[in-house]
């Protein structure tokens, strides 16, 4: 293909305009519920219902990794710490804490009237015992990592100590002692995420795997799961012996599973869901005229890529290849034209906005647009493929109309401007999750959300070992930048160490970012309370019900 005439974007916008044209239901093209039909969410005193996304795939605080499960897990089990309204640290189970002055021991006191939902006293013993679950390789958690700063917690990991190694000790009933290998300013934060909330020992015990099924957990948050109908809904009962009960206005949360955004905003506007998960691509500028105040938007850290196996062929060895692939994708189009809803193009993986970090973006990232097709093509060719030769491989999805907008447009781009043939595979998350964990996925569909504000959050997840290194990327020297910044004291260096971390692994493409998320939510009128923040998490808590709706 070299020296070809590069064609124009006509052929592939024109599909884009077919796929846009298919459309959405229009927020007016179906009126609202009438007075007197009957109940509906909406209509049930005391009772929210949020749309949710995909089904979860487990509502084990360890096991736990889709979003869908991280918010069902926020509401009814709490952390040491907390997220307040703006995304930041708050308090959570622990009422205080301290860190000593070389930053490597921090003292958690307990609330003294914190309460699992049978009544028994939330101790620092309950944290210990899930710290240590989670790094227990007989847990096979993909979230162990997230305690690696903690003293003893590699080793663990590895299998080279017990669990009980881990620096983590009941020193009193309600007084928790952690040691960290290193200083790490964002271990607060990091204790907001639902995979070291604490576990109720007696149920484990006596439940075993199944002691977080719904009708089954006892929880510590404001909620309790107590229904579960698969490919449908996940149903939560207040729980009056949480510390704060007298701050709770809702007492039932219904987390409906709609992994179709037409559908739901659908449903929405029948007055089935007081709050969506989210809105169907290209909807946004219409829905800010018709839903008024009812529409919430906001930056998000989050961002959604293609994974490439680096285990298997043909992307295995094949790093020029990988760079023709992501230099290929025209990610402007895809913002304005396929999603067309504020979402930012990704020539990097960490989203701007971090906290005290400065995103980097790929090298060619600013190159004029037949420079950087001209290069694809050549490395196209030095890999190996060509017009007679084309690469071909297959591409996994979760099943959803926004997925395959996304996946067609990009399969597209690949098509006209390097010849490479994609065989397209929609399937359940589920599915998906299985087929890929089994190393049968050449290159797959994935988005990361941050798990707390911070650059590590984003770059942990490529690092050597990780349970969630989806590409199975390995880099001696991206590990080694992430350990040096890990020791870093100075604030200034450790962001400098990181950004090299992530330029090495942008070089390397183990996944193709393609856009940067925003948060988008309908919230019904009778929904007091509602906030909005990097993180996109609101906590059912903190939300009322307005009386007359």
């Amino acid at each position: 293909m070299t020296g070809s005439k590069p064609e124009g974007r006509g052929r592939w916008l024109v599909l884009l305009v077919v796929l846009a044209a298919a459309g959405f239901a229009w927020w007016k093209a179906q009126a609202p519920a009438q007075p007197g039909t009957p109940a509906t969410a909406r209509q049930v005193a005391r009772q929210l219902t949020r749309g949710n996304g995909s089904e979860p795939d487990s509502l084990d605080p360890q096991l736990a990794r889709m979003d869908s499960a991280l918010t069902i897990l926020r509401d009814c089990y709490e952390g040491l710490t907390s997220l307040d309204a703006s995304g930041g640290v708050a308090a959570g189970a622990a009422e205080s804490w301290s860190v000593s002055d070389d930053g490597l021991t921090y003292t958690f006191r307990l609330r003294p009237g914190a309460r699992w939902s049978n009544g028994d006293p939330v101790v620092a013993s309950d944290f210990v015992a899930a710290w240590r679950r989670l790094v227990d390789p007989a847990t096979a958690s993909q979230y162990a990592q997230m305690l690696e700063p903690v003293e003893q917690a590699e080793a663990v990991i590895t299998g080279e100590l017990p669990p009980e190694s881990l620096a983590v000790e009941a020193a009193e009933p309600l007084l928790l002692k952690v040691r960290l290998a290193r200083p790490t300013a964002y271990f607060p934060a990091l204790l907001s995420h639902p995979s070291t909330f604490p576990v109720h020992a007696p149920t484990l015990a006596l439940h075993g795997e199944e002691f977080a099924r719904p009708g089954t957990a006892v929880t510590n948050g404001a909620y309790v799961p107590v229904e579960w109908q698969v490919g449908a809904l996940v149903l939560a009962k207040r729980n009056p012996r949480y510390w704060n009960d007298s701050a709770t206005a809702i007492d039932t949360i219904r987390y409906l599973h709609i992994s179709d955004p037409a559908a739901e905003l659908t449903r929405y506007r029948a007055g089935e869901l007081d709050v969506t998960y989210t809105l169907p691509p290209g909807q946004l500028a219409r829905l800010s005229a018709a839903a008024g105040a009812e529409l919430h938007t906001g930056a998000q850290l989050g961002v959604y890529y293609y994974g490439l196996a680096l285990d298997l062929p043909p992307f295995a060895d094949a790093p020029e290849l990988r760079r023709a692939l992501t230099m290929t994708i025209d990610r402007e189009i895809l913002a304005s034209k396929v999603l067309g809803d504020g979402e930012i193009p990704a020539y990097g993986w960490v989203p701007p906005g971090v906290a005290g970090y400065d995103s980097q973006r790929y090298e060619w990232s600013g190159w004029p647009v037949q420079r950087r097709l001209g290069e694809a093509r050549r490395l196209y060719e030095r890999a190996g493929y060509s017009a007679g030769r084309p690469l071909s491989f297959e591409l996994s999805y979760n099943k959803s109309p926004l997925h395959d907008r996304i996946a067609l447009a990009v399969a597209a781009m690949w098509k006209q401007q390097l010849g490479v043939e994609v065989t397209l595979r929609a399937e359940e998350f589920r599915v998906l999750k299985q087929t890929i964990d089994a190393r049968q996925a050449e290159a797959f569909r994935g988005s990361w959300i941050a798990d707390y504000n911070d650059a590590q959050s984003f770059l942990q997840v490529l690092s050597g070992g990780f349970g969630i290194n989806l590409p199975h990327y390995q880099n001696a020297e991206y590990d080694g930048l992430l350990d040096a910044a890990g020791v870093a004291a100075d604030p200034a260096k450790r962001a400098a160490t990181l950004a090299a971390a992530e330029r090495r692994m942008l070089d390397d493409v183990p996944v193709i970012p393609l856009f940067f998320y925003v948060s988008k939510h309908l919230v019904a009128d009778r929904v007091q309370g509602w906030y909005d923040n990097v993180m996109n998490v609101t906590y059912s808590k903190d939300l009322s019900l307005a009386e007359g709706f």
